[in-house]
């Protein structure tokens, strides 16, 4: 494993950090995590060198605290850094601070949080923090030890970043999004460059995009890294670019299984300033163009738009909207919004833009919501027989408008639905 300096601090990270937001689930369950896998992803992280974990307040529907907690026992508590936030949206008064913390430490099964965020900074909860003097609170609760040291996570624009950043001569360290796709959006580059200078150790999540750098990958992007004389998987080719920047000190990554773990851990190790040619960063130009022509919502699937207040399942939406624009076919995409109950459709939105307001992305959902519908609502043509690809299909998804059986062999999968349900099986 290799470690860079984290900031001012005399202590050096581990270039991964272990983010706790997509830990294994059961049934694709957001709320049912694979606990002894989870535990033993980690545990099998710090063993490899890792000693940054990251983790939330609101993440897994409120568990995964609780399980980061479990995971740190037996020792592995006094071989890391910890690092939770303070769920910005959810303060109502000043005396929320002291009781989310104190139940986050029970949680944790610790008497102190290393690093400790305000989660999800932006124009609007800065400001409301701050007038709760929530920096005085801070400072309290480090000088009690129950916190070591202070920072945040930002989703805004770099003018509200700067202004967070110069609001405090304390702040040890910042968590922005970054990654080769989104080197002008929210702190950005420019805003990556501030802070460092500043003397900011510098946190980066969604290196991957939630994913979307790594999955399906469509074939024009997959014509592009083929070019390479030197292979490495879209992962590695994310993660290389993050880790060739001198002021990045620990990079999470949400990793779902042991898989994706064992080769970031094989990548991290290979991590330097400087690894990457002039030749792989034009590639990862190109790349970034043909992604850019290609994804018409930036959407990271990070969930924070629901639950809708009026039900409608804004991420799967966003997600079919985009498959369907992406990988050039709108047949399976528009079969599995057709088979939504009505109430969870994009119409059903009723434009109070609570969603926006909640976004980290800044997306313009409501329109994004409409044009979705425009593209998803039109007539299946998909018949009996048509393929599903893998990956679309989401366990316990009800079909109440399918015509049975779906039960022929297409790529290599088999659709089977019964009472509603579907089973799919690849050969």
């Amino acid at each position: 494993m290799k470690y860079r300096k984290f900031g001012k601090l005399d202590w050096e990270s581990s270039v991964l950090g272990f983010g706790a937001m997509r830990l294994p689930l059961i049934d694709q369950d957001p709320a049912q995590v694979d606990v002894p896998e989870a535990i033993k992803m980690m545990r099998y992280a710090v063993d490899q060198g890792v000693n940054y974990i990251d983790t939330a307040f609101t993440y897994h529907e409120e568990q995964s605290e609780i399980i980061v907690g479990e995971a740190l026992q037996n020792g592995y508590r006094e071989q890391v850094k910890l690092a939770t936030k303070l769920p910005s949206w959810l303060i109502k008064k000043p005396a929320d601070f002291d009781r989310f913390l104190n139940g986050q430490l029970a949680k944790l099964q610790t008497d102190h949080i290393d690093f400790y965020l305000l989660h999800a900074l932006n124009s609007t909860y800065w400001p409301k923090l701050r007038d709760w003097k929530v920096i005085e609170w801070a400072e309290k609760a480090i000088a009690s030890g129950r916190i070591a040291h202070l920072g945040f996570s930002f989703h805004d624009d770099f003018d509200v970043f700067q202004e967070i950043v110069d609001g405090y001569d304390g702040w040890t360290f910042c968590q922005i999004q970054y990654n080769y796709m989104d080197t002008a959006y929210q702190a950005g580059t420019k805003g990556l460059e501030y802070a460092a200078g500043k003397g900011l150790a510098i946190v980066i999540m969604e290196p991957l995009r939630g994913g979307q750098l790594t999955q399906q990958i469509p074939q024009s992007i997959r014509r592009i890294w083929n070019k390479s004389n030197e292979f490495r998987t879209p992962a590695e080719w994310a993660l290389q670019w993050i880790w060739n920047r001198p002021e990045v000190s620990v990079v999470l990554s949400g990793m779902s299984n042991m898989r994706q773990l064992s080769e970031n851990i094989v990548s991290a190790n290979r991590a330097r300033v400087g690894s990457l040619s002039e030749a792989d960063m034009i590639l990862i130009d190109k790349v970034r163009n043909e992604y850019r022509r290609l994804v018409p919502v930036p959407c990271t699937d990070c969930k924070y738009c629901l639950p809708c207040p009026n039900g409608v399942e804004i991420a799967d939406i966003l997600k079919f909207y985009n498959d369907a624009v992406v990988y050039d076919n709108p047949r399976s995409p528009r079969f599995l919004y057709r088979n939504l109950n009505q109430d969870q459709q994009a119409e059903n939105s009723v434009e109070c833009f609570e969603c926006e307001e909640k976004c980290p992305q800044g997306i313009p959902i409501t329109e994004r919501l409409k044009q979705a519908h425009a593209l998803l609502s039109e007539t299946p043509e998909s018949k009996p027989g048509i393929p599903i690809p893998p990956g679309l299909l989401m366990k316990n998804t009800v079909f109440p408008h399918a015509e049975f059986p779906y039960d022929k062999s297409h790529n290599g999968s088999i659709l089977l639905l019964s009472h509603q349900r579907y089973r799919q099986i690849i050969l």
